[in-house]
């Protein structure tokens, strides 16, 4: 199976592409551009480097959030248009099971706390255990750095904090006890791609608004063609 993974959900975007054969090839695109150029010049350019096609791919993987606002419908319209485009499958993934898929793959083992930079003082975050595989422990939520740090001592557990939620506050997360800092800013595109093979095709992907104020946004997503 050949698939393509779209990663818009923090500042920068980032694609990854896995052969049938095998290769896999992964690239954060961190330059400045807006999401919309960054994204298809990068996809063109990795499909180009591992010699496939767009008629080729099978799947295509998205982050749907929760994140930026308009990096997420950016890099949601381009899954959508694609996969309608093509005819393949579509599957839709979240940005902190991707941070967490991607600190399970670094080796992290134990709990984790996936946190996005949403903004406005605050972070959208979500907690994880890493064992053998990654299971959420909660379900995704909007929180402050300050209120984690505050919580996190009452469950005199050891945990690691990764995403750029916590590099972006990361004076506050320094200071908590118990912790490890695992240094990864933008959701694993590798992560994607694994989670991709194994799930079913959405007939339909909608972003993950955990605010009202996003949640209202005029963004329409349209199904797959059956």
């Amino acid at each position: 199976m050949n698939i393509v993974a779209i990663e818009t959900a923090t500042p920068a975007c980032a694609v990854g592409v896995r052969t049938t054969s095998g290769v896999e090839v992964t690239r954060v695109v961190d330059d400045g551009r807006r999401h919309t150029e960054a994204l298809a010049g990068a996809l063109k350019t990795l499909l180009d480097e591992v010699e496939l096609e767009p008629r080729d791919v099978n799947r295509v993987v998205v982050d749907r959030g929760p994140g930026l606002f308009t990096g997420l419908r950016v890099g949601i319209a381009t899954a959508i248009a694609f996969s309608q485009a093509l005819g393949c499958d579509l599957v839709g993934v979240t940005s902190l099971e991707l941070l967490a898929g991607g600190a399970f793959d670094s080796g992290v083992r134990g709990t984790l706390v996936a946190c996005v930079d949403a903004r406005r003082g605050e972070i959208f975050a979500q907690s994880f255990l890493l064992e053998d595989a990654v299971k959420a422990l909660d379900s995704a939520r909007v929180s402050t750095a300050r209120e984690i740090v505050t919580m996190w001592p009452a469950n005199a557990t050891p945990a690691a904090f990764t995403g750029d939620g916590v590099e972006r506050y990361r004076n506050e997360f320094a200071h908590l006890a118990l912790a490890t800092i695992v240094d990864q800013v933008v959701p694993s595109v590798h992560a994607g791609l694994s989670l991709g093979t194994v799930r079913s095709p959405d007939e339909a992907v909608s972003p993950l608004y955990l605010r009202e104020a996003d949640a209202v946004a005029n963004f329409t997503t349209r199904e797959r063609p059956q």
